[in-house]
């Protein structure tokens, strides 16, 4: 019942019915949108632009395996996972330098190697730390670390521009929690103008996507699954995936398990490569007990008071875009949902394709040390600082942004020379 008021509440002052749910078959509105029904009932609206389909194909792109190095990436890397909980990254490869982009350490390059601790220090076996011993032990030699387990990356990525023109790229934009493809106006509208083909879904329950009234329907899982079936209706050759906030999670998920298919990634404000856990918000730090105790119109006020630096001009395009038209329900839904213990940083450390970090240096919800934790723990990673931006940075700054994408987009790396790639070392704890 209260849910119910709260939603015509918003209806009132948003001038807008919140998630008004479209046709259930899979056709394209008058207005440009096209609704899509991902399952039985599950409805989800989806901006699909890009230029006229060309007369003749375009010509078709340098095979890497015919003598073309441009662009050719050996990603060689290390991951070994410790009982105790560390985590050790070894980049036996050279990473390719970048004239605009710029790593953590100014070179474009990340560090050769990279020990971090785990979410869970104590590891499977309750053991406390790399340097703990047994009851007894006295004066005895530690024993070396024996590693829980190994993975070995070792492949080579063709890395390319993507320029509008080419008719086999395609741009998908997922927005976070509460928000909705309004967001991305500025960024659908500048990439449309040269020539790219954007598709941008609302997720469940967020524009005017169908809001199931079921909390399983928001879990991450179920919102992963939305994303594939959009992904898997719309992908090209070469795909990129822009995401903000959470929406950043299901493109992470996506380049895990579509490697061939995506060819960059671009992450705004998303925060570090932690797993995502239901007891806290990761997205907002905020516990999610909290939220079910404040009141709907306090906890909606707090959110989106959050997501802008309280600017005048940030205000207004907050509201001209209803951007954000989200019921409670869904809200409090949403962030109960955020369960995913495989996105680790393990899972991140697997990724080798190429990786834009966009973060607002204003943001009260993402601290700049989880991007730059982010941008340690990636293969191929870019982190670029926006002083003047927010969580909105998209919003706040949108041609920064533009320029940014769109020089990611370009951006490829320079050709070297042919090598054989030396086989990967053996640990002595490996050989053991």
């Amino acid at each position: 019942m209260l849910t119910g008021v709260t939603d015509g509440i918003f209806c009132c002052l948003l001038g807008a019915p919140p998630n008004a749910v479209g046709p259930l078959e899979s056709v394209e509105s008058s207005d440009g949108y096209t609704f899509v029904e991902v399952k039985p009932g599950r409805v989800l609206r989806v901006k699909h632009a890009g230029p006229a389909p060309a007369p003749t194909p375009p010509p078709p792109l340098p095979d890497a395996a015919q003598g073309d190095l441009s662009g050719l990436v050996h990603c060689q890397r290390r991951i070994t996972v410790y009982r105790n909980g560390r985590l050790l990254v070894e980049n036996l490869g050279q990473a390719p330098r970048a004239d605009l982009l710029h790593g953590q350490n100014g070179s474009g390059e990340p560090p050769a190697s990279l020990e971090v601790e785990l979410a869970d220090p104590a590891g499977s076996d309750g053991r406390s730390g790399p340097g703990s011993t047994g009851s007894g032990s006295g004066g005895r030699r530690r024993r070396a670390r024996r590693p829980k387990r190994t993975i070995h990356i070792d492949c080579e990525k063709h890395i390319t521009s993507c320029k509008g023109a080419q008719a086999d790229v395609v741009l998908f934009f997922i927005h976070g929690v509460g928000g909705s493809l309004a967001i991305w106006k500025e960024q659908l509208d500048f990439f449309v103008r040269l020539g790219y083909e954007v598709v941008a879904p609302d997720l469940a329950g967020h524009g005017a996507s169908s809001a199931p009234q079921v909390a399983a329907a928001y879990t991450f899982y179920a919102l992963a699954e939305d994303m594939r079936a959009i992904f898997k209706r719309y992908a090209k050759k070469r795909n990129v995936l822009i995401g903000h906030s959470y929406g950043v999670s299901f493109c992470t998920f996506l380049a895990h398990e579509y490697p061939d298919l995506v060819h960059k990634v671009i992450m705004i404000n998303g925060g570090g490569p932690t797993a995502l856990e239901p007891s806290f918000c990761s997205i907002f730090n905020m516990p999610t007990c909290v939220l079910h105790c404040l009141s709907p119109c306090l906890a909606w006020s707090f959110l989106k008071a959050g997501f802008a630096r309280q600017g005048a001009k940030e205000k207004q395009l907050l509201k001209e875009g209803n951007a954000f038209n989200v019921s409670s329900f869904v809200l409090r839904a949403m962030m109960s949902g955020q369960y995913w213990p495989e996105g680790d940083e393990v899972y991140h450390a697997e990724l080798t394709v190429p990786v834009l970090l966009v973060h607002g240096m204003h943001d009260k919800f993402v601290p700049v040390e989880e991007d730059q934790r982010m941008a340690e723990i990636l293969l191929l990673a870019f982190l670029k600082l926006i002083d003047e931006g927010s969580h909105m940075v998209m919003l706040e700054c949108p041609e920064t942004v533009n320029t940014l994408l769109h020089e990611f987009l370009l951006w490829e790396p320079e050709p070297s020379p042919k090598v054989l790639p030396e086989p990967l070392p053996i640990s002595p704890d490996e050989k053991k």
